[in-house]
């Protein structure tokens, strides 16, 4: 490729530690017409080593939460390509998804800015198909120039103005090999989250609509539905919803570990947080 002529994708992803995500994830975009570049935000382990085995463009910039590390990608990552995909570590893209995005990005017409794409989420191994967990879809393909990260501290999507389309098919996302894993990411996005509850956000952010595409549907459902329940009560009631009538039970053993753990405990510690914040706790 001549400094002249750039791809007409650019991968853009973010690690931390990643030495046993990142090849996997690497791997899933052999035959993707892309330029890749990594954003580290301080890893001790072996993924700079494996980045440089590679031969990879990587920068190093302090973390401090998705959204900013998101942004200051897009702000600071000399991407010169039309499209750009965001991808974490722990994310894969399937080989029918490469073929469709290699087909789809050379004929976009204007005005379609950005692709929904289909996430499918494994869980201890397991691909986690019930409990209304999939499909769920995020906005993580668009122009280069049109897409920023409503600033969130979790939670957090891509918005993009103009039309945006759907791609038929799925992206992997591993959200833990392990239990402690797991836990330790989810304390800690508990509390950015009992943060985020009643935060002003500043700039564009997904819109609320009970009938807008899937992420605003899921947007407000959140914020109308679930967010205008109480505390302490929605956790136990969301995990009932999931794993019964949404039929969670189907996903196994896994499944059992990961709709209690995701939909009622990691909703329960937010609601900690937040009594937490709200009372004030006697010195003893």
């Amino acid at each position: 490729m001549t400094p002249e002529t750039h791809r007409p994708l650019s991968v853009v992803i973010l690690t931390f530690n990643e030495e046993v995500n990142l090849p996997l994830c690497l791997d899933s975009l052999k035959g993707l017409n892309c330029e890749i570049f990594i954003v580290d935000s301080g890893s001790t382990d072996r993924t700079l080593d494996i980045i440089r085995s590679r031969g990879l463009t990587f920068f190093e910039h302090p973390f401090e939460h998705y959204a900013a590390q998101r942004n200051w990608a897009i702000d600071n990552v000399p991407n010169k390509s039309e499209w750009s995909l965001h991808l974490d570590a722990d994310e894969r893209l399937t080989p029918e998804l490469v073929a469709e995005m290699n087909r789809a990005l050379p004929s976009v017409p204007n005005g379609t800015n950005g692709f929904r794409l289909r996430k499918r989420t494994f869980f201890l191994g397991r691909w986690i198909k019930h409990g209304g967990h999939y499909p769920a879809y995020h906005l993580r393909l668009f122009r280069t120039s049109q897409g920023r990260c409503e600033d969130r501290l979790y939670d957090q999507h891509f918005v993009v103005p103009g039309t945006i389309e759907t791609l038929q098919n799925d992206y992997v996302d591993v959200v833990a090999s392990d239990i402690s894993t797991w836990t330790i990411r989810h304390v800690k996005w508990a509390r950015f989250e009992a943060e985020e509850q009643g935060r002003e956000i500043p700039g564009g952010r997904v819109k609320a609509r009970a009938f807008g595409n899937p992420i605003e549907r899921k947007r407000w459902l959140r914020d109308s539905v679930y967010g205008q329940t109480p505390l302490f009560v929605r956790p136990f009631a969301y995990w009932f919803y999931r794993y019964f009538l949404r039929l969670g039970f189907l996903d196994g053993r896994q499944g059992l570990i990961f709709h209690f753990l995701q939909g009622c405990w990691f909703r329960f510690l937010i609601d900690c947080y937040r009594y937490e914040k709200s009372v004030e706790v006697p010195k003893v």
